[in-house]
């Protein structure tokens, strides 16, 4: 079913009120975004989620041109970025959450420590590099720190994921801040083992149908086993 731009808009406004329900961003922190036609749709600038309406959402185009009552996310710029770079894209979230914070201000990145670093799509989660919260440098970064990736971390400032639709994303957030905290947890008592790259590819690949849904069979008039 096609989904109207009034409803991306509520599917936004929600997907924004779900970060800081599940504790994975805090007061007025992160941003969501979703591609819509020839540019996308992302939450305004500064405002508190528990009080936005999906007429506060800002429709932008790629080259920064905002329509709404609000000024858009300062983050927009790598919103803007990350469509342009990935076509498979339809959304983007961006968080404060605590885990992933802590780490990125390590500025590392999450290794092959478990093999569940695998559902952001490789061997690894990268920290991009340091640079000014809402500036193209920050964009560019975080696009490289993606390549062959839906998830990475900022140096000194949170996560970044991205997903066919909102729900991927954000429950990528959601394993990014889990996998972080276990990784922290694990630095606690020392470096932990990581897995190889040979191991790491037998994951991947596993990975190729990881959570794939077979359609039903058709049950031509008999019940179908259970």
């Amino acid at each position: 079913m096609t989904r109207t731009e009034t409803d991306l808009r509520k599917a936004i406004v929600a997907t924004a009120c779900a970060l800081a329900a599940r504790g994975l961003t805090h007061g007025k922190s992160g941003n969501v975004s979703a591609r819509w036609g020839d540019g996308f749709l992302v939450t305004p600038s500064g405002f508190p989620y528990e009080e936005m309406t999906a007429a506060d959402v800002v429709a932008m185009t790629h080259d920064g041109r905002a329509t709404g009552r609000h000024e858009p996310s300062s983050e927009w710029r790598f919103h803007a970025s990350i469509y342009l770079a990935r076509p498979e894209a339809g959304a983007v979230v961006h968080c404060h959450s605590p885990a992933a914070t802590a780490l990125s201000c390590h500025r590392r990145g999450i290794p092959a420590f478990h093999y569940m670093v695998a559902v952001a799509g490789g061997t690894d989660v990268r920290c991009a590099p340091y640079a000014t919260f809402g500036t193209e440098e920050l964009a560019a970064l975080a696009v490289t720190a993606l390549t062959g990736r839906r998830g990475c971390l900022l140096a000194n400032h949170g996560q970044i994921t991205l997903g066919a639709e909102l729900g991927a994303a954000l429950r990528l957030a959601g394993e990014i801040e889990n996998l972080c905290d276990q990784y922290l947890r694990a630095l606690a008592v020392g470096e932990p083992v990581v897995l190889s790259d040979a191991a790491m590819a037998e994951v991947l690949a596993k990975f190729e149908t990881y959570g794939v849904r077979r359609p039903p069979a058709a049950s031509k008039g008999r019940r179908s086993p259970e």
